[in-house]
């Protein structure tokens, strides 16, 4: 129903946020590590889930797309709910998770509340197949420098998600390169996929 919401900060709450959109306050549950890159009354968008239940409709949303992708692929596990994949999203990034599951390591995932040793053994179990086997390396060291920055935002507001920008720019020779020349690249390489 809703893909994102785009609005001013004017709440930061301990479990949620409150966006201003044209008026409208949304109360957005999302993740510690959405919360803890957001201030007060700047202007953000947030990758929104819609979950409509029987005591009332929630919106969850992230910062980025590769989180609510996660969170995503969370909710396909059974007797995982938003609760739990919100809880286990706070404890580990992304591409922790993925790379937990890649390596079938449920004590990395029992980390998270509510996610003891079958909880993350169903994790493994159910989502290794759906997110291929790649394990990828935190972005920090790619992100050093202003132009892949530049060109890793430019990419993602095409609606690539940040792993797989990362995934392409990794493999390409980026020394000699401007900010450009760096999306023109990965555009190739992601187009081939």
């Amino acid at each position: 129903m809703y893909e994102y919401i785009r609005g001013k900060v004017v709440g930061i709450k301990e479990e949620y946020i409150v966006l201003d959109n044209n008026g409208i306050g949304y109360k957005i549950f999302t993740s510690q590590n959405s919360i803890s890159t957001l201030k007060l009354n700047e202007i953000r968008t947030m990758y929104i889930y819609f979950n409509l239940r029987e005591d009332g409709v929630y919106l969850y949303g992230f910062v980025s797309q590769e989180e609510l992708e996660m969170f995503n692929l969370l909710l396909l596990v059974s007797k995982i709910g938003p609760k739990i994949a919100l809880g286990t999203l706070s404890t580990l990034t992304p591409n922790q998770i993925r790379n937990a599951i890649i390596n079938e390591d449920i004590d990395t995932l029992c980390n998270a509340p509510g996610v003891g040793a079958k909880t993350a053994g169903r994790i493994v179990l159910e989502l290794k197949d759906r997110i291929g086997d790649e394990i990828i390396v935190d972005d920090i060291d790619i992100e050093d420098r202003n132009d892949i920055n530049a060109a890793i935002h430019g990419l993602m507001s095409l609606g690539y998600t940040r792993g797989e920008i990362s995934r392409v720019i990794r493999k390409i020779d980026t020394n000699n390169l401007d900010t450009e020349s760096i999306i023109r690249e990965s555009l190739k390489k992601l187009s081939k996929k």
